[in-house]
């Protein structure tokens, strides 16, 4: 179900995949808007009030965004949302610890699949490294890329280019036309054009469709990650 127009075949094929993690290679299952219900709570915001109901909406339509981003947009004090932002982490890892927490389907064949192919992947997130990890330790994923990276390690989360650019920097890679991004919300398509990404390939797989990630720059868009090897070996 691959749409959109391809990049000329002059284009290289991309040696570096960077990856999103929720929505798109792990299933997030409405753990993110759980997590958020409860450090909304512990920060004094009562549940089904109109104020619960509009940050939740802020948080859905952000999806992909570093979380931090978030909780300082939603809250008036750095304080508050730093204290959010540790409650959010903790409440998702809790969530992981419980084993709400699994690959989407096709994931780990397809980041397989693309090592196989002779390319370099990493995995990123907008979470914080003990979440990200939690989530790794979970999945036995340890390994399974050849780097992982949180928004601390570049400077800055979704939709700036950071993450993409320091997965460049971080593996040797020649040049940002030699970059795939794939992700499952408009940030992560922003971060990957803001990039200069050869391909930024949104899947349907989480937070948002076809519609809204062509809107953000898709290059392609797909149904899930699992079509995306295919994808990378016809280029």
């Amino acid at each position: 179900m691959t749409s959109a127009p391809t990049p000329t075949p002059s284009a290289p094929s991309p040696t570096l995949v960077v990856l999103d993690m929720a929505g798109t290679t792990v299933a997030d299952g409405g753990l993110v808007e759980r997590a958020f219900s409860r450090a909304a709570e512990e920060l004094g915001v009562e549940p089904g009030s109109a104020e619960h109901a509009a940050q939740l909406d802020h948080v859905r339509a952000t999806m992909g965004e570093s979380k931090i981003s978030v909780f300082r947009a939603l809250f008036a004090t750095e304080e508050a949302a730093q204290r959010a932002n540790a409650a959010f982490e903790r409440a998702y890892a809790d969530l992981v610890d419980t084993g709400e927490c699994a690959p989407l389907p096709g994931a780990e064949d397809a980041i397989g699949a693309l090592r196989e192919q002779g390319r370099t992947v990493v995995l990123t997130t907008g979470f914080a490294r003990t979440t990200q990890d939690a989530i790794l330790d979970a999945l036995g994923w340890h390994g399974i890329a050849d780097l992982t990276l949180c928004p601390a390690d570049a400077g800055r989360g979704r939709p700036h280019p950071d993450l993409v650019l320091t997965a460049l920097l971080r593996t040797g890679t020649e040049s940002v036309r030699h970059v795939a991004v794939a992700g499952d919300t408009a940030y992560d398509m922003l971060s990957g054009i803001r990039a200069g990404a050869a391909v930024v390939a949104g899947v349907t797989s989480g937070a948002h469709d076809g519609t809204r990630l062509r809107a953000a720059g898709a290059t392609h868009v797909l149904g899930s990650v699992g079509e995306l090897p295919a994808l990378l070996g016809g280029l």
